[in-house]
């Protein structure tokens, strides 16, 4: 036999309650230089990232046409980790001046 329910419900402490923190989004943007291969690119993207061959392919097109892409959004904390991954990611072993990783920041998204 089910127990009965009680006809209101217990009162709650504002003051102790949860409260839902909101976050504001980070975009990772990768900068374009002239030292570094689409392969490079792509591989970096797929490896860090885990974004297809293809859209990391349209991602490298996107940095050497426009100067930069966003490659993650996500919080500030996440995005910062991701932009030092990118800058130990190392030098374009196809690419024999190319003398260390891509660069990119982490900016607010608007």
């Amino acid at each position: 036999m089910p127990l009965p329910l009680p006809a209101t419900l217990p009162e709650t402490d504002t003051d102790t309650d949860w409260v839902l923190k909101y976050q504001p989004p980070y975009h990772v943007i990768l900068l374009n230089d002239d030292d570094h291969s689409y392969e490079y690119v792509i591989l970096m993207l797929r490896d860090l990232f885990g974004h297809p061959v293809e859209r990391g392919f349209e991602m490298a097109k996107e940095v050497d046409s426009e100067g930069r892409a966003i490659v993650l959004t996500t919080t500030r904390e996440h995005a910062e980790l991701k932009v030092d991954q990118i800058h130990a990611y190392g030098p374009d072993p196809n690419i024999e001046r190319c003398k260390g990783s891509m660069s990119a920041v982490a900016e607010p998204a608007e």
